[in-house]
């Protein structure tokens, strides 16, 4: 296994294969040869031989009270928001490892952000509240790492964001437990620390949007499909990583998670 990435190698008539089982979207078919491999990134599920492949990352930004006031938001009168990782930011992180994580390219300002993270086997369009966590197949531990200098700068060019959120392996994460084998998650601590210090620690029930309610506020925009994954915030307390550091992510009822900075 590639320790960087979790990737199914699909050729043009196994690109078609998936297609036809509904597990990815891909520009390949057996009647459209491809010059190229197509790479679907996937992330190991846990407890089984399978894999969950990545259709699209979305990330819900300032979903902790507390947090939103450290990066200058009011929590009380801003509605959810999103942006998005592309499916190849995924950096599989296996349970009992310490899986060495690059310092990207560009920024001096390296923050961590843990957070849960909703795995989507089914979507669709204008999804009633009531029904939303139907929609999930499954749960891991996640990192949104940010360039944080490179945010900020776009948000003060009024720009988008992306060079700051959207980069190689920014979406650390374990493997996937399914629903059944876990329930859902409405509450339980979540915390990280750095080099054994703790940094950030809440409860998962201290989101001012709950997972259901991002994925209902999500498909009025977007028409969710079967492998999203959902990064549902980070609690306050963020701050910089260099290289060296070691980060270990916890959500209670879910492996550790544990990424060194090299």
């Amino acid at each position: 296994m590639d320790r960087r990435h979790m990737l199914i190698n699909t050729t043009a008539s196994a690109a078609g294969g998936l297609l036809a089982a509904g597990c990815a979207s891909v520009t390949a078919t057996p009647s459209q040869p491809a010059p190229f491999a197509l790479r679907i990134p996937a992330v190991p599920i846990a407890g089984s031989n399978e894999v969950f492949p990545v259709h699209r990352i979305y990330c819900i930004g300032r979903n902790y009270a507390a947090h939103a006031r450290e990066m200058g938001s009011d929590p009380t009168r801003e509605p959810p928001f999103f942006f998005q990782k592309p499916s190849d930011a995924v950096q599989f992180v296996a349970p009992g490892q310490t899986a060495e994580h690059p310092y990207p390219a560009l920024t001096r300002n390296y923050h961590y952000e843990v957070e849960l993270v909703a795995a989507l086997k089914s979507g669709g369009r204008d999804i009633p509240l009531d029904q939303a966590l139907s929609h999930v197949y499954g749960y891991a531990i996640g990192l949104d790492m940010t360039r944080r200098d490179l945010q900020r700068a776009m948000g003060d060019q009024k720009k988008p964001w992306e060079i700051g959120k959207s980069f190689d392996l920014s979406a650390p994460i374990g493997p996937i437990h399914p629903v059944a084998a876990t329930g859902h998650f409405l509450k339980g601590a979540i915390s990280l620390a750095v080099n054994g210090q703790l940094k950030q620690s809440a409860d998962l029930s201290y989101m001012i949007w709950s997972v259901a309610e991002q994925i209902s506020r999500l498909s009025e925009a977007f028409e969710l499909k079967a492998g999203d994954l959902i990064y549902s915030g980070t609690p306050e307390n963020v701050g910089p990583v260099v290289r060296g550091d070691v980060m270990l992510a916890r959500i209670e009822g879910l492996p550790e998670l544990s990424l060194r900075v090299v």
